[in-house]
């Protein structure tokens, strides 16, 4: 995938790093994820995914998180 790609955070591959652009869910979901340090403009690492709709794992900062396949396919990411 090219630099400046608009992708889900699910689709991302391990080890490319991206910026949040936009997270489109409800009010909650956006509330617990800006809670972990993950809103537009933040910029992420994908460390890992399972397969078969596991977690995905990011880091933001210097933190590790382990993310929902839902939440993270509504993530959009541009590719740094």
């Amino acid at each position: 995938m090219s630099p400046g790609k608009l992708v889900s955070l699910r689709q991302m591959q391990a080890g490319q790093r991206g910026r949040v652009i936009e997270i489109r869910c409800g009010y909650g979901i956006i509330n617990r994820l800006g809670a972990m340090g993950i809103r537009p403009g933040c910029t992420v690492t994908k460390i890992s995914s399972m397969l078969m709709r596991g977690p995905v794992t990011i880091r933001v900062g210097h933190t590790q998180l382990a993310i929902g396949y839902g939440m993270a396919s509504k993530i959009l990411i541009e590719l740094i």
